[in-house]
């Protein structure tokens, strides 16, 4: 049955925020009662992130108040906010990799054994852990190292560390965004579990299809403001208008495609224990889906293409001439571009501005010498910022402040400006909202019509069947099928990535 959710627990009211030059929260309202998963809907930059750091005590309201249990309180600082019952478990989990499962659960908290001598009662420390793992239908050794972990095991250690403090408030954010469908799944049955048992979940995703499985009630802001609270079961097209202010009619953009010549050509690439002889083309103009589940290659087949990861044996053609890669640097002047699934950590430099991390790999062409033509730069940068809708204050304003789906952008704007033939796109939406979706897969469907000859990794079936051409699966290592747009569906990819075979 659960705890009756008709009882508050959280009340946010008139909460406002603001940094310089930005008002990221006005006026924002608020509420979560108690055994109810809420999601908190909006796009890349709406002021998500920054509510909930308020809540979590990362960050100081300017106005407004929050109440718990409706009585007044001010968090001032995250270990306030864990005393209270609140926790976090953010999308770069805050784990050690080197210490143990137990010890990560109780780092900070260890149970001492002898206060005055400072013991720590590691095998109460171990115990303990050991409960809170199997309450969470986690079959690991609380001895295990935290490096050993799959993302899955490591979020539930990060929900276990949150209950050993007793939080009755979870907030996840994008929870599901590394994780397989059958560990989404797992997941979900913990969620309700906890839910059960009166926990309380803030959910922030950019899934639709999740809402109505997992929430109650979806609260939406926009441009920092509140607006709206409905039912979970509110329909997908419904959501994206509150959240974007418009229809969005296709979330999948497809431009019709006219392939050419070949202008990609992988032969024999092979990397041992990792990739087996993978043998496959992409024509320019066309948009060719990489499929898989998690460990099954597609994120080392990308780097082995660009350089990145160092392999047996390859043989790659450009535009039918064949190319020596060794390195990055090798890919880029053969006119291949990737964009990583990790962009903060591979692909930007956060403490520089747009304007450097958009021209970082094109230097060569406003260089006269050992003098930049600075004028000429800023001109090549401020085009894409407008042609990409990039929302950033100035070229001059550091990257790590920008939303995801505007510090992607930004990335792709890099490999615009070098005019790259071949794409190379690892997850591209990972993390970014519905609307810079629907622009980046516009944007990946220009580039086809252009001539580019693009590769397109997702986890997302969807996302594949929206927008590829043709989809080839992979499973451990290997290629083990290739479907045309019309052949494509769900179940057949799944099939092959699963299984290896039909």
């Amino acid at each position: 049955m659960g705890i009756p959710t008709d009882r508050l627990l959280l009340e946010l009211r008139g909460i406002s925020k603001a940094f310089p030059g930005v008002q990221a929260l006005r006026e924002v309202h608020f509420e979560l009662r108690e055994g109810e998963v809420h999601v908190l809907l909006g796009e890349n930059g709406a002021g998500k992130s920054t509510l909930m750091k308020i809540v979590t005590g990362a960050l100081p309201k300017d106005a407004g108040e929050i109440r718990l249990k409706g009585r007044k309180v001010e968090i001032r600082n995250p270990q306030h906010a864990l005393s209270l019952g609140i926790s976090m478990v953010y999308q770069e989990f805050n784990l050690a990799p080197h210490l143990s499962v137990a010890e990560n659960i109780w780092l900070g908290r260890e149970p001492l054994r002898n206060r005055w001598l400072g013991l720590v009662d590691r095998r109460r420390m171990r115990e303990e852990a050991a409960a809170l793992l199997g309450r969470l239908r986690l079959r690991l050794s609380p001895d295990l190292p935290v490096a050993r972990l799959t993302v899955s095991q490591a979020q539930l250690v990060e929900i276990a560390k949150a209950l050993s403090a007793h939080a009755r408030i979870l907030i996840l954010d994008e929870p599901t965004a590394a994780l397989s469908e059958s560990e989404i799944d797992e997941l979900f049955a913990i969620i309700h579990q906890l839910k059960a048992e009166g926990v309380s979940f803030v959910y922030i995703s950019h899934r639709l299809e999740e809402i109505p499985r997992i929430g109650d009630r979806v609260t939406v802001l926009r441009d920092g403001e509140y607006v709206a609270t409905v039912p979970a079961d509110t329909s997908p097209a419904e959501l994206i208008r509150l959240m974007v202010g418009r229809r969005l009619e296709q979330l999948y953009p497809k431009l019709p495609a006219n392939p050419g010549q070949i202008r990609l050509e992988v032969e024999r690439l092979r990397r041992s224990g990792v990739l087996h002889d993978i043998s496959f083309h992409v024509r320019a103009g066309e948009v060719v889906g990489l499929a898989g589940l998690i460990g099954s290659g597609r994120t080392e087949l990308a780097r082995a293409i660009f350089g990145a990861d160092p392999v047996d044996c390859k043989v790659i053609r450009v535009d039918g001439e064949a190319v020596d890669i060794r390195s990055p640097r090798d890919a880029i002047r053969a006119g291949i571009a990737y964009l990583s699934e990790d962009r903060k950590l591979l692909s930007l430099a956060l403490n520089l501005s747009v304007l450097e991390n958009i021209t970082l790999a094109s230097l060569d062409r406003f260089t006269t010498g050992p003098v930049i033509r600075v004028e000429q730069e800023k001109r090549a940068a401020q085009e894409l910022v407008q042609k990409l809708r990039i929302r950033t204050p100035s070229l001059l304003q550091q990257v790590q402040y920008l939303s995801g789906g505007n510090q992607q952008k930004v990335v792709l704007a890099r490999w615009l400006i070098r005019e790259a033939k071949v794409l190379l796109f690892d997850e591209p939406t990972r993390g970014v909202d519905v609307g810079a979706k629907a622009e980046i897969f516009e944007l990946i469907g220009r580039l086809a019509q252009n001539g580019a000859a693009i590769l397109l990794i997702s986890s997302y079936l969807p996302e594949l069947l929206g927008m590829c051409d043709r989809i080839l699966v992979m499973n451990r290592g290997r290629l083990v099928g290739e479907l045309t747009r019309e052949e494509a569906t769900q179940e057949r990819i799944l099939t092959l990535a699963t299984l290896g075979a039909e």
